[in-house]
């Protein structure tokens, strides 16, 4: 048998293989895991690790500790204009010393293309985060704005509460509303060219930075 011959094969045993055509949607096998054994906090540590896996920068803190740890994020970044959604917790930019830009404040004006060029960053929230696979999920609420405000900036700092944190994919489309604009962030972005090159910064921000808020968080 030419090779070929065997491809062809086994693309016909593949369709013999198939469900037929009309086989009712709700028939359809759903093996796959719903449910996790992990607690709140290994689902913590396995994002991190996913994430760090990914070249992300990740650090942890408390509740009370959020606006400090944006402030220190922003300022080893070197951060001076930031450009921030229309419904993002103004208690997150307390204390900061850069310049804020809004997008749509109040319903207001779309930060035009070159306004998020010329920032050197943006923080936003996020709807869902998988630890399984290290994915931050955007859906377009008022904390994380339009899908461009994460795509332009080359610095992109994301807050995620431990309560967003679920442990694999179909748990985290049970959260979403799949109608909703999504955006999934599974490390900076990048590619590889044909020598495997890794080259950052191709469709999205080259850095990407993780706060992760957890209730029990203790400096060491």
């Amino acid at each position: 048998m030419s090779a070929r011959d065997d491809v062809l094969a086994r693309i016909a045993g593949a369709h013999r293989a198939a469900p037929p055509p009309d086989l009712p949607y709700a028939d359809i096998e759903r093996r796959y895991r719903t449910t996790s054994d992990l607690d709140p906090d290994a689902l913590v540590d396995l994002l991190v690790d996913r994430l760090v896996d990914y070249r992300a920068q990740v650090r942890r803190c408390a509740p009370v500790q959020l606006a400090s740890a944006i402030r220190a994020a922003l300022s080893e970044r070197g951060v001076t204009r930031l450009a921030v959604p229309g419904g993002l917790d103004p208690a997150w930019l307390a204390g900061l010393d850069v310049t804020v830009v809004t997008d749509r404040p109040d319903g207001g004006a779309d930060l035009s293309v070159d306004a998020l060029d010329a920032v050197d960053g943006v923080l936003t929230g996020c709807a869902v985060a998988v630890a399984e696979t290290g994915t931050l999920v955007l859906d377009g609420s008022p904390d994380q704005g339009r899908r461009v405000l994460s795509l332009i900036p080359d610095y992109h700092l994301c807050v995620v509460l431990a309560d967003q944190v679920c442990a694999d994919v179909p748990q985290m489309i049970t959260r979403l509303d799949t109608t909703r604009p999504t955006t999934m962030i599974s490390g900076p972005s990048a590619t590889s060219d044909i020598e495997l090159n890794r080259v950052e910064g191709v469709h999205g921000p080259r850095t990407l930075e993780v706060i992760v808020v957890v209730d029990s968080y203790q400096e060491s």
